[in-house]
């Protein structure tokens, strides 16, 4: 039978997972960032920019002097790569093998034989000229139809990308740079293409790493995309369980995980005090929305693929995370050419509204706002809304003071 555990506990083992139960757990700089990465799993890329990117900001989170460029430099000393599978993600340059089954699977799409062609035109190019962009290909064509039209040569870009023909040798903005695998990959680096048995034991441990603890379904998504994963996750599941090293526990509304054994039992950490950070929708403490509404009741998803009638908090709202409990969430947009940042509307979650509590989260908050709004080359920070409205007046006297 499940062992019955307390999700105030469960909350500050998942915390301490992802990295945000202390002020700098990984240190600082670009080593700290690498360490993040590995640790972490992997870390989602979106391109939505209202605000700081998701990339930058999930490191920043967990890195306090955290800069964009240590992207950059860590994908050119070839120590973190870029990867499709199961969402565009920077990850560390040992898991490459790992990535490879789904490449493997992607290369066997069916392509038309127009595509087919101008793939070999495209490898053949990168091969004699070097890393190339999509815009150092000509559109031939009178005219586009939009977004979802690319021009025939980026979608050989990615297609050739995608099954692993192609890596992602540089960024430059948010534009890639495509070059031959065999000279971006560190021939140091395994290239062998994992049993399902090895990728089973590799989401085990990864998704225990990073979280703590774990449904099946969590533990199966770095599977998506057609990898045939079968019963070799159950099969994993079942072989540590048996051998005393995994547990199944659950929690007062009956829903189950399984964690280590050491994890359950070891104490909990001493963790920083009053720690207020604010997330991103894809930081991947929340990017499991069932998982948050049952061990930190807090209902949440991404309302900028919503059409904006049917909106119920705003196109990019970010959670606030404040000790060990997600107390509410913000609308908010970066407007860079003034330097301004714009709380649109901060909503907190009704048992952080009241007077008492609002004093209490004010001054913390105030200060991860202004941490933020500073990294994204913001000086000033206008709140316009707030639910409570008694909020709005609070926070902005707190942010004055910081400003």
């Amino acid at each position: 039978m499940a062992q019955l555990i307390d999700k105030a506990r469960l909350r500050r083992i998942a915390l301490a997972s992802q990295g945000l139960d202390k002020r700098q757990p990984f240190g600082r700089g670009v080593d700290a960032t690498l360490l993040a990465i590995r640790h972490l799993g992997y870390v989602q890329i979106d391109t939505i920019s209202v605000v700081v990117r998701a990339h930058d900001h999930t490191l920043r989170a967990r890195v306090p002097d955290f800069q964009s460029q240590h992207i950059n430099r860590l994908l050119q000393e070839r120590k973190i790569f870029e990867s499709q599978f199961p969402v565009a993600a920077f990850r560390s340059i040992e898991d490459f093998r790992f990535t490879l089954l789904h490449a493997r699977k992607f290369g066997l799409k069916k392509v038309t034989k127009d595509l087919k062609l101008l793939m070999k035109l495209v490898l053949k190019r990168i091969q004699c000229e070097g890393p190339l962009r999509s815009r150092d290909f000509e559109d031939t064509r009178s005219k586009s139809s939009g977004w979802w039209n690319w021009k025939p040569a980026k979608q050989a870009l990615e297609q050739l990308y995608f099954q692993g023909d192609l890596m992602i040798s540089a960024r430059v903005g948010f534009e890639k740079t495509y070059d031959l695998t065999e000279r971006v990959l560190p021939t140091s680096v395994d290239i062998s293409v994992p049993s399902l048995e090895e990728f089973a034991c590799f989401l085990v441990d990864t998704t225990l790493r990073s979280h703590g603890f774990a449904t099946y379904k969590s533990f199966t998504s770095g599977g998506r995309h057609g990898v045939p994963l079968g019963d070799s996750v159950k099969a994993e599941l079942k072989r540590r369980t048996d051998a005393g090293k995994l547990k199944e526990i659950t929690i007062d509304s009956g829903a189950k995980y399984w964690i280590e054994i050491q994890t359950l039992e070891r104490p909990l950490g001493r963790r920083s005090p009053q720690i207020t950070r604010l997330l991103s929708p894809f930081d991947s403490t929340v990017i499991q929305r069932d998982r948050i509404l049952e061990i930190f009741d807090f209902d949440y998803k991404i309302e900028c693929y919503v059409p904006e009638s049917k909106r119920r908090y705003g196109y990019f709202c970010l959670p606030i995370l404040h000790d060990d409990q997600l107390v509410g969430r913000m609308d908010c947009k970066s407007h860079r050419d003034k330097s301004r940042f714009e709380i649109k509307t901060l909503y907190l979650e009704p048992e952080f509204a009241s007077r008492k509590q609002l004093e209490k989260l004010v001054d913390p908050l105030s200060m991860a706002i202004v941490d933020y709004a500073l990294f994204d080359s913001c000086s000033d920070v206008a709140v316009t809304r707030s639910d409570p409205n008694l909020a709005k007046s609070l926070l902005t006297k707190a942010l004055k003071k910081r400003l």
